[in-house]
């Protein structure tokens, strides 16, 4: 932890002074419209955000306690902390406008997740946090992380985001979608018409941040008749070539992308050849999220138990290039790293941690429950690399 940190202190006044201000001669007192407490917090706030981009000690960096092997929690909500739009859509209160359009009765998964990253933004001292109130809300929603048991971080996380999107989902009754032939259009405008329809029933802030489109093709080796489907997608989940050397990123990705060839009990049915048919399938992506999670499947159910692959998996810190696995010629499909939820240990034990980069300052940190210290951006890559957060480069606010 670096021994010395600009504090920041906010104090947002109850009610307005009760002595008047002096004034002047030459100076005339105007009735000051009225400002709201929100607005004065938001201001505020945005002066923090300012003032950490401009300081050499950041923001951001104090722990979470654990409440009983919770540490996956603390792991992922680090990670989420240091995504740049997620945190100002929280530290702006940007949240609630949303809310408050659609009158959401019920956003205290909400409120508590941006109550935190507010405490972890703002707080005048190093003290590490603790995040009770927001656990009570996401096992209201998730009644699996109700206790405190070990759970899977990548599994977390997905509830969570979910969890989320609903209650800030600009959507406030969603539409019953009809189904429509789209098998006369062009892949393209396939994907652009499967996209609008998922909008009209699912977009927030969280979408517009996380959510992608995968494009999957079945190819009849029959006939050649080609059909595709598109579908929005949360995060990737990797499979690891089962080697006891080092793998990249890239062949991980790879893998998933593999034409599959699709037989005997898979055989599916053609939709031109009217019969089950030998089939290929190939995923490619359509559409390139602004923050790409990757999961890496570490733990395999075999028959007996669970098992865990250490296998070290080499992913690039800067310009993770996917052009290749896009379904068009996409230039747009750069990405630089910022967290990583990694976990140590067994499946019978084991302990998840966070490194993070600072949005505010670019400096790598570990988090580790309550404790946070700074590191070289050369030791983020182990063999214990879980989760892995990448923010594209040519998004809106790069």
């Amino acid at each position: 932890m670096p021994s010395a940190r600009q504090s920041y202190t906010v104090t947002v006044p109850e009610e307005p002074p009760s002595a008047p201000l002096p004034f002047t001669k030459t100076q005339t007192r105007r009735k000051s419209p009225h400002v709201s407490r929100s607005m004065l917090v938001s201001t505020f706030v945005g002066l923090l955000i300012n003032q950490a981009k401009n300081s050499k000690n950041a923001q951001g960096l104090v722990g979470l306690r654990n409440l009983g092997n919770t540490c996956f929690m603390n792991s992922i909500l680090q990670c989420l902390s240091n995504t740049h739009d997620l945190r100002d859509y929280c530290l702006q209160n940007t949240h609630r406008t949303d809310l408050n359009n659609n009158c959401r009765a019920n956003a205290a998964l909400m409120e508590e997740f941006a109550k935190l990253t507010q405490t972890l933004w703002t707080s005048v001292s190093n003290e590490a946090i603790s995040p009770s109130d927001f656990k009570t809300q996401i096992q209201k929603y998730a009644p699996r992380f109700v206790g405190y048991n070990q759970q899977d971080a990548q599994e977390f996380l997905r509830f969570l985001l979910d969890g989320l999107h609903n209650e800030v989902n600009r959507v406030s009754a969603r539409p019953r979608v009809p189904v429509e032939d789209f098998d006369h259009l062009s892949d393209d405008e396939k994907a652009k018409r499967m996209w609008n329809k998922y909008l009209e029933r699912e977009d927030s802030k969280v979408v517009d941040l996380f959510v992608g489109q995968l494009k999957s093709s079945l190819t009849c080796s029959d006939c050649g008749f080609c059909s595709t489907v598109f579908d929005p997608f949360w995060d990737l989940s990797l499979p690891i070539a089962k080697n006891s050397g080092e793998v990249s990123l890239i062949d991980c990705l790879r893998l998933f992308a593999k034409e599959d060839v699709l037989d005997g009990n898979e055989k599916p049915t053609c939709q031109k050849c009217k019969a089950r048919r030998k089939c290929t399938k190939k995923f490619s992506i359509q559409k390139f999220p602004k923050v790409l999670v990757l999961h890496l499947k570490r733990f395999s159910e075999a028959r007996i138990k669970t098992a865990k692959l250490s296998t070290f998996v080499n992913f690039p810190i800067k310009e993770l290039d996917l052009r290749e696995f896009a379904s068009d010629n996409s230039m747009n499909a750069i990405y630089n790293l910022y967290a990583v939820s990694n976990h140590t240990g067994t499946t019978l034990g084991g302990h998840y941690t966070a490194y993070c980069r600072n949005p505010s300052t670019g400096e790598w940190y570990t988090y580790n429950d309550t404790r946070v210290s700074p590191m070289s951006s050369s030791q983020v890559r182990s063999s214990d690399a879980y989760v892995l957060f990448y923010e594209l480069i040519n998004s809106s606010r790069m």
